[in-house]
C-alpha cells in the first residue's frame, strides 16, 4: 500500500506547475543590446514584468559577436537555466546546436522556427502591422511620398517592407520610396547611417518614413523630427522618442512573447511548437498614446480601424514576403 502511494504522489508531481524556486529563467538578446529602443528592449521588458510580477530573477547576456552564440546559450543550459529565450534569428544555429544535448530544458527563439520537441517558435505577421502603419503613413503624407529604411537586407525585413508598401498604396500613396541599411548584422546598430538614408528619402520627396532597423531606426526617428517631417518607430513603442515628431510604432509584442514564455516555464505549462501572431492573437498592433493622439485624426483612425479588422476577418489578406520572396503592390 505504501509503494502504491508513493507511486502516485510521484506521478502528481510530474505534472505540478514548477514553484518560483524552480524555474530559473534566461534571455540572451542580440546584436545592439538590450537598450536599444527596439526589438531587443521589447524583449528586456518582457523579462522584467515577469520579474516584478513573479518575483523570480532571471539571467541574461548580450551578445557582442556571432562567436559568443553557441558558447553563451551551451553555458545558460549547462548551469540548468529554464526556460531559455532567445531574442533574434541569428541564434537559429546555436539553438540546434545546443537544444538537441539538453532534451529535458525547454527554450524559445523568437523570429525563426526550429523544429525541435522541445523548443518554442515564435514567429509574427509583421506584414499585417506594417500594412495599418503604411495606411497611417500615406494619410498623413502631404507629398503622398513615404520612405521605408530597414536594417539588414534579409526576407524578414522585406517582409515589413511588403506589408507597409500594401498598406500605403491602399491609402493614396504614390510612392513608396525604400532602401536597406546594409547586408551585414552591423545594420541592426547605425543610427547614424539611418539618419543618412532617412535624409536622402526626405531630399526626394518623403515626409513620412517607416523604420525596421532596431538601433538603426533611432537615427531615421531622428533625422525625421529634424526635418520637420513624421517617422514611424517599431517593434517597441518608440512615439516618445521623438514626441509629436512619431506618427505611430508597429508593435511587435516580442515583450509578450518573453513574457508568456517565462511564466509557461513557472506555471510548467510550456509546449514547443510554432506560434506565428498576427493581429488577431494580439502578436502585432499600432501604437498610439499621448505623444501622437494630435497626429492621427478622426479619419485616419476609422481607417485603420476598419482595415485591422478586415486583416482579422479575413477579407484583407495581407502579402507575406516571405512566402514567396515578392512582393505584388
Amino acid at each position: 500500500m505504501k509503494r502504491i502511494v508513493l507511486g502516485l504522489l510521484a506521478a502528481t508531481a510530474m505534472v505540478l506547475p514548477a514553484s518560483a524556486a524552480d524555474v530559473q529563467p534566461a534571455i540572451l538578446y542580440d546584436l545592439g543590446g538590450k537598450f536599444d529602443k527596439s526589438f531587443n528592449e521589447a524583449a528586456y521588458s518582457g523579462a522584467e514584468k515577469f520579474k516584478k510580477e513573479t518575483g523570480v530573477a532571471y539571467v541574461e547576456f548580450e551578445v557582442s559577436n556571432a562567436s559568443q552564440r553557441e558558447q553563451a546559450l551551451r553555458r545558460f543550459a549547462e548551469d540548468g537555466r529554464n526556460p531559455i529565450v532567445m531574442a533574434g534569428f541569428a541564434w537559429e544555429d546555436a539553438l540546434k546546436a545546443v537544444a538537441k544535448d539538453y532534451p529535458d530544458l525547454n527554450f524559445a527563439i523568437i523570429d525563426d522556427a526550429v523544429d525541435l520537441p522541445n523548443v518554442r517558435s515564435l514567429v509574427f505577421k509583421e506584414n499585417e502591422g506594417s500594412y495599418l502603419v503604411g495606411i497611417l503613413a500615406a494619410m498623413a503624407s502631404k507629398s503622398k511620398k513615404v520612405g521605408f529604411v530597414g536594417g539588414m537586407d534579409i526576407p524578414l525585413i522585406r517582409k515589413f517592407e511588403c506589408g507597409y508598401v500594401g498598406g500605403a498604396k491602399s491609402a493614396g500613396a504614390t510612392d513608396v520610396i525604400q532602401n536597406m541599411t546594409g547586408d551585414t548584422p552591423a545594420a541592426w546598430n547605425d543610427p547614424a547611417k539611418g539618419g543618412e538614408i532617412a535624409k536622402t528619402q526626405i531630399d526626394q520627396g518623403a515626409d513620412v518614413v517607416y523604420a525596421a532597423a532596431g538601433g538603426t531606426g533611432v537615427g531615421v526617428l531622428q533625422a525625421a523630427a529634424d526635418a520637420g517631417k513624421l517617422g514611424v518607430g517599431v517593434d517597441s513603442n518608440q512615439n516618445g522618442l521623438q514626441p509629436g515628431k512619431v506618427l505611430t510604432s508597429m508593435m511587435k509584442r516580442v515583450d509578450v512573447a518573453v513574457y508568456n514564455t517565462f511564466m509557461d516555464g513557472k506555471n510548467g505549462t510550456f509546449k514547443g511548437g510554432l506560434e506565428n501572431l498576427g493581429l488577431k492573437e494580439g502578436g502585432v498592433d499600432y501604437a498610439m498614446d499621448d505623444n501622437n493622439k494630435a497626429l492621427v485624426t478622426d479619419e485616419m483612425k476609422a481607417a485603420v480601424e476598419k482595415a485591422k479588422a478586415d486583416i482579422i476577418s479575413g477579407k484583407v489578406q495581407v502579402h507575406d514576403y516571405t512566402a514567396d520572396n515578392a512582393c505584388p503592390y
